[in-house]
């Protein structure tokens, strides 16, 4: 059974990336001193996957989605999970954890690269160098962190699907997109 995915729709490929349009989403958010993929992809996990599996104040389970979103910086991290369509930041059960912060999303413009296999640091930061120098090279503007997009259950072992997005300054004149 397919897991649902946070909507998006594609404006444009170009090369290896895509650039996309995510409209506003209700988002499980929590942040963390955690300075790496590996500090803080457990003890995130876990502290979401509470929430959603009945850590909230009407004992509900909520739908898991995907992709669960990470940003990670020297500075401190966060990790998100996109709560399904339907849930809003007034009508979501309130998480028992002090910790779990319910949020909107800004709609927002991102440019996206995809790989394969378990993520680790390593494969986070050359991808986003990646996706970076390919921007820079369409001339593509681009601002924030680089952040990860990870879709698979970690006993999911062949393919794997990752990516890492960046916000774009994009004015979409095409009507011809691709929804997803």
């Amino acid at each position: 059974m397919a897991t649902p995915s946070q909507p998006y729709r594609v404006v444009k490929k170009e090369k290896d990336i895509e650039i996309r349009f995510y409209p506003s989403a209700t988002m499980a958010t929590i942040r963390s001193s955690a300075r790496t993929y590996k500090e803080l992809a457990s003890p995130g996990f876990r502290k979401l996957a509470s929430f959603i599996f009945g850590g909230n104040q009407q004992g509900k389970s909520i739908a898991m989605t995907t992709p669960v979103q990470m940003d990670i910086q020297d500075t401190g991290s966060s990790m998100s999970f996109v709560m399904p369509v339907g849930y809003t930041t007034e009508n979501i059960p309130k998480p028992n954890d002090p910790n779990v912060n319910i949020t909107t999303s800004p709609e927002e413009y991102v440019a996206v690269i995809r790989f394969g296999g378990y993520a680790t640091d390593q494969s986070i930061k050359s991808h986003a160098t990646k996706l970076e120098n390919i921007l820079r090279e369409l001339d593509i503007p681009y601002y924030g962190n680089f952040r990860f997009l990870g879709y698979n259950a970690p006993f999911q072992f062949i393919n794997r699907r990752n990516e890492i997005i960046v916000k774009v300054a994009w004015n979409e004149t095409s009507a011809a997109a691709t929804y997803y």
